[in-house]
């Protein structure tokens, strides 16, 4: 019995630190003795109740908890702060690259790295990015329950920014559709005319899609495959690099 109470208190514990926790502060915060610890959350990582980040070796939530949790349960990503990869990503590939998140029907930009150009999109913090003309945007649509992305996007006047933005709700659907098969969503000329967007997401411990990675540039900069499989590179990495922190492990399956 108090072994099926010390996992639950795991269990709890996580919930509340959706930033994780090491195996020291788990064994400290819960006055447990670190062995114990050990082979607690040995037995939860091995039912996939926990999860450990491959980078920063702490524990969160597993992909487990999503089974048990309500349609409308969510993990609250912490990636609100500025993160390394973000710079990385930009210095690599000298172009804008910024994370967005969905703040109740709306996807924010939340933090970037500008370019190093002269010649520069302008994207800020706190700019909202419209559900069927941004790549950020799509990227965090595309995971979701189509029926509650197509009540959403019902919901919002669907503005045609360019002659190439998507304006119909069914025509959106089928292009999220493309977009989970191949990953990564890719905007040329949507949005705003000559401008070219790739966006990745980010996906927490429990596999939910939290955020999303864009990387925007002057599509005359991007002409060059090479230099658009460089700017997938970048996004994608970046992309995983954060949700590693997050405590995301890929299936190998």
């Amino acid at each position: 019995m108090q072994v099926i109470v010390r996992a639950l208190s795991v269990l709890r514990l996580l919930a509340r630190t959706p930033g994780g926790l090491t195996l020291g502060a788990l064994a400290e915060r819960l006055e447990m003795p670190i062995a114990s610890a050990h082979r607690v959350v040995g037995v939860l990582e091995e039912e996939r109740f926990v999860a450990r980040s491959p980078t920063n070796r702490r524990y969160f939530l597993g992909p487990a908890v999503r089974e048990m949790l309500q349609p409308d349960g969510r993990q609250q990503s912490l990636l609100v702060q500025p993160h390394e990869a973000l710079v990385e990503a930009a210095s690599r590939t000298g172009e804008t690259v910024f994370l967005s998140e969905m703040v109740g029907n709306k996807v924010v930009c939340l933090t970037l790295a500008e370019s190093q150009h002269p010649l520069r999109l302008f994207v800020r913090v706190g700019q909202e990015m419209p559900l069927n003309a941004a790549a950020a945007a799509r990227v965090l649509l595309a995971w979701r329950d189509a029926d509650a992305v197509r009540r959403m996007l019902a919901s919002q006047r669907l503005v045609p920014f360019t002659k190439e933005t998507p304006v119909g709700v069914e025509e959106i659907i089928a292009h999220l559709q493309k977009v989970r098969e191949r990953g990564y969503d890719v905007c040329e000329s949507e949005l705003e005319a000559n401008v070219w967007a790739v966006a990745a997401p980010v996906r927490s411990s429990i596999g939910e899609v939290v955020a999303s990675v864009t990387l925007a540039a002057p599509a005359q900069r991007v002409t060059d495959a090479a230099d658009r499989d460089e700017a997938f590179h970048a996004v994608i990495k970046a992309a995983d690099r954060m949700a590693a922190d997050l405590g995301w492990v890929a299936s190998t399956g």
